[in-house]
């Protein structure tokens, strides 16, 4: 039987949990609204701005598998504390970064620090929370994920006016020293020893995999998709990510466990989830970009105008839980994707003329879209899960729907680089100027204030809006075929549902022991 004081000691632990949350939810927005006044600075290209953000993602997808088994066998606060640390040290090696290969360095270095706190975050859940309060802790760590985002584009946005880019980098240094020691006075210790060992061939696999298949999306817009080296690069991803998971098949204690995606609710969950990563981390990537260059916000600005789509979020983080109990998970994940395809198609229907008012519309929509699908889907995927297995199905999830934001940050990059470029008009411009002023939106409009041509300027805008239009179509097209999965695969109940469906409350109790 649960005390009152257990039942307190596990709440505060979910403090803690969403103290490390707040930091990755912080980061993550902060760097979106800085890359354009990075770009200006330190003179990137479109595909180096990719770069910055999904070196990043990119090692924080390929070692979340391995940093939860860490977790698992030499325990789960001692790999969150470390990875606060590597995370905290990397924002450092950030803010005194001189060139764009440092900061990618460095955000790389975050990468790791981030693999090892989100899915150990998630992993601790089910032995603290049984199934009746599981709901609840999962809405409560997604609002805090949710609660850093508008955080990160405002206090960004005022660093960036008063102070050098690096101080985006300097602020998560308090943050992670908040979540570090939150961690060790609140957050009890946890392990499981019997976890299967890291397989370095298997992590190696996975990281070598996951960086050529987003490096050949990043350089096909550049290169085009028949260049030799971006059909030998998408080839070569191929092949080790099939090696992965032929490796993986074949071992008796898999890292990466396919047999868990046996599992309908686990399955379906998980594509949702992942989607709904793949459409909101393309659509951060694209829009800062619209509304410093296009619209002519600065950086608080840009943040400040951002709210409305955290806005929506905060709202669906309270009403998940609600419409789930009321209509279940199903029709829960279902609805906030068709309100998601609704935001995207509205979305691509933005012009350089809109103005800002069209544009907070449909942030908040898509801001509601996507609570109201994220969370259920993320409930429904980690209550589907075998009862001895929760720590590797978390991470599993995780490693995707992280997958799914590289590729969405490559994949609709790329479509927003190749539609700007082929639209822009550079005639006149000498051949050097011409290729400079395609690199972004940002560079073409550098380009125009030194050449004084407004002419340049307002072709860059009418391409810029033109790509993130069909970004924006792309996004509700995935959205809209994401709910019809949902409605058509997704188990009413899960919990019920699943016959492999986890016992948490027997789980908690062991943890406890």
């Amino acid at each position: 039987m649960v005390t009152a004081t257990t039942d307190s000691r596990r709440w505060w632990a979910l403090g803690a949990l969403v103290a490390s949350m707040l930091t990755l939810g912080f980061d993550m927005t902060i760097l979106n609204v800085a890359l354009p006044t990075m770009a200006a600075d330190l003179g990137a290209t479109t595909g180096q701005q990719q770069w910055m953000a999904d070196a990043y993602v990119v090692v924080f997808a390929a070692l979340m598998l391995p940093a939860g088994l860490l977790g698992d066998r030499f325990g789960r606060r001692r790999m969150l504390i470390t990875g606060l640390g590597v995370f905290l040290a990397g924002s450092l090696i950030g803010a005194l970064a001189g060139d764009v290969n440092a900061v990618i360095a460095a955000r790389a270095v975050m990468g790791v620090g981030a693999a090892l706190v989100t899915p150990l975050s998630l992993s601790v859940l089910p032995t603290l929370f049984g199934p009746e309060e599981r709901t609840k802790a999962v809405g409560i760590a997604s609002a805090a994920s949710a609660l850093g985002l508008p955080l990160g584009p405002i206090i960004g946005g005022w660093l960036l006016n008063h102070f050098w880019w690096g101080s985006v980098f300097l602020i998560n240094v308090p943050m992670a020293a908040i979540g570090i020691a939150a961690c060790l006075f609140l957050l009890p210790e946890t392990k499981d020893p019997a976890s299967p060992k890291v397989d370095t061939v298997s992590t190696a696999l996975a990281a070598t995999g996951l960086g050529a298949l987003v490096y050949g999306i990043i350089e096909a817009p550049a290169r085009g998709w028949g260049d030799p080296l971006v059909l030998g690069t998408l080839g070569a991803a191929v092949l080790l990510i099939a090696a992965l998971v032929v490796r993986e098949r074949r071992v008796e204690r898999p890292m990466l466990d396919m047999t868990l995606l046996a599992h309908r609710g686990f399955l379906f969950n998980t594509v949702a989830a992942t989607l709904v990563t793949f459409i909101l981390t393309g659509l951060l990537f694209v829009l800062p970009p619209y509304l410093q260059a296009v619209l002519g916000h600065d950086a608080l600005g840009t943040g400040v105008r951002l709210l409305p789509m955290m806005g929506g979020l905060l709202v669906a983080s309270r009403l998940a839980p609600q419409v789930v109990a009321r209509f279940g998970a199903r029709a829960a994940v279902s609805a906030g994707l068709v309100v998601l395809a609704f935001a995207g198609f509205l979305g691509s229907r933005t012009t350089v003329d809109s103005g800002y008012g069209f544009v907070a519309l449909w942030l908040t929509i898509t801001g509601l879209g996507f609570g109201l699908s994220l969370i259920p889907a993320m409930n429904g995927g980690l209550s589907a899960l075998p009862r001895d297995r929760a720590g590797s199905g978390s991470g599993l999830l995780m490693t995707l729907r992280q997958v799914g934001g590289a590729i969405g940050i490559a994949l609709l990059g790329s479509l927003l680089a190749g539609a700007f470029r082929d639209r822009l008009d550079v005639t006149g411009l000498p051949a050097g100027v011409a290729d400079t002023a395609g690199e972004s939106v940002v560079a073409a409009h550098l380009v125009a204030e030194r050449a004084g041509s407004a002419q340049l300027a307002a072709s860059a805008n009418s391409a810029y809006v033109h790509g993130m239009g069909i970004v924006l179509l792309v996004c509700g097209i995935a959205a809209l075929v994401s709910a019809l999965l949902a409605a058509a695969f997704l188990p009413g109940t899960p919990d019920a549902e699943e016959p492999g469906a986890p016992d948490m409350a027997a789980e908690r109790a062991d943890a406890r022991q």
